[in-house]
């Protein structure tokens, strides 16, 4: 009888090993690619961060940023994008409050850094966002080698740039504006790739 429970045993085991090993194989990588004059970029979406991920997809999906601006450019800081209204913008005209009339729930985590090439979300700052809620559609690349680790903890990363970081020196370097907008329009498309 013990070694028919032990065999029992070893089985359901064995069974919740492989399913434990099946689900964290299954789960699908997202990959985006992000066009601009200055080249492309490539990256994968985070699943720890899936609420962040799944408004992503959606919005790309949809054409959201087809046509938006990189509105505001640091460079050795980080290079941001994402706000609808830079898609009729007039040159000089201020950006960065518009959004999809909604945010999302800080999904921070301690593991995720401000590494070069990281995906964030941007927010609203101080006491008017006390829960670090995300913007519903703007986002930021990191561009220092070092990263911008003092942001670790304060906004939600839901991805990196994978290939093409090269392209983030680019946008970078450009004129800007002295409210660090771009003085030549950089304008995006972002596609999923399947």
């Amino acid at each position: 009888m013990k070694k028919f429970i032990f065999a029992v045993l070893a089985i359901i085991f064995m069974f919740n090993l492989t399913s434990m090993s099946q689900t964290k194989s299954d789960k699908k990588v997202v990959k985006f690619l992000i066009h601009t004059d200055y080249g492309d970029m490539k990256g994968i979406l985070y699943n720890e961060t899936p609420q962040h991920r799944d408004n992503f997809v959606k919005l790309v999906k949809s054409g959201f940023y087809d046509g938006t601006l990189f509105h505001r450019v640091i460079s050795d800081f980080m290079i941001q994008g994402g706000d609808p209204d830079s898609k009729t913008a007039k040159p000089g005209q201020p950006l960065g409050m518009g959004g999809p009339g909604y945010t999302i729930p800080a999904e921070m985590n301690p593991q995720i850094k401000h590494k070069r090439g990281a995906l964030a979300a941007a927010r609203t700052g101080g006491p008017s966002n006390p829960q670090k809620a995300s913007s519903g559609s703007q986002f930021y690349i990191v561009h220092p080698e070092k990263g911008a680790h003092f942001l670790d903890n304060e906004y939600s990363i839901f991805g990196e740039i994978t290939d093409g970081l090269a392209v983030i020196d680019k946008i970078a370097a450009v004129e800007k504006d002295k409210s660090d907008r771009p003085v030549k329009d950089v304008k995006m498309t972002v596609k999923i790739v399947e």
